[in-house]
């Protein structure tokens, strides 16, 4: 992997950002970083990024939402997004849009470069997990998918899952749960 190329690091997460920063900038990489969606993209303006890492939930934003953006101006980017709130429905969407992997936090720099490091094609051996999903891990992953379908409007959500939008809000402010 090239050192002193641009590596675009996003995240609401102030502390999360600048270990990051410190991680990738120790490893040689010329490091963007970015709170939020328009300053990301004025950076990757400024110095189209050959790297990037993007957290799926900005505060006014996703990495979703940002991804398109971002390979229109680096279309040759390899973009990761991170998150911890992991679901099938967010991964398979982030692989469509464009991502080069999709990790679940807590990660670190060697994380991160493990994943660039991989080939895109996937791993044939990928392990097989034993047990099913639980009911509990279904259910929040068919929420993420109609929150998904409804562009991220939680009345709109609520109303397709036939619930009280503070019921889906309760919901969703705790963490995924465990498979």
């Amino acid at each position: 992997m090239d050192t002193q190329t641009p590596f675009l690091i996003v995240d609401d997460d102030e502390l999360f950002r600048q270990v990051m920063t410190r991680a990738m900038k120790r490893r040689g990489f010329e490091v963007l970083a970015a709170a939020d969606h328009e300053e990301a993209m004025m950076l990757a303006r400024a110095t189209p990024p050959v790297y990037a890492t993007l957290d799926l939930k900005l505060e006014h934003s996703s990495g979703l939402q940002l991804l398109p953006e971002l390979l229109a101006v680096s279309p040759k980017c390899k973009v990761i997004i991170l998150t911890g709130y992991s679901s099938i429905t967010t991964a398979v969407e982030a692989m469509k849009l464009g991502a080069y992997n999709y990790l679940c936090k807590p990660v670190d720099a060697d994380d991160v470069l493990g994943a660039l490091d991989r080939p895109a094609q996937g791993d044939p051996d990928a392990e097989i997990a034993e047990n099913p999903p639980s009911i509990n891990r279904l259910t929040w992953e068919h929420i993420q998918k109609v929150l998904q379908e409804n562009d991220g409007n939680i009345s709109a959500t609520a109303r397709s899952l036939g619930m009280h939008r503070r019921t889906l809000q309760r919901k969703l402010q705790k963490r995924p749960v465990r498979r």
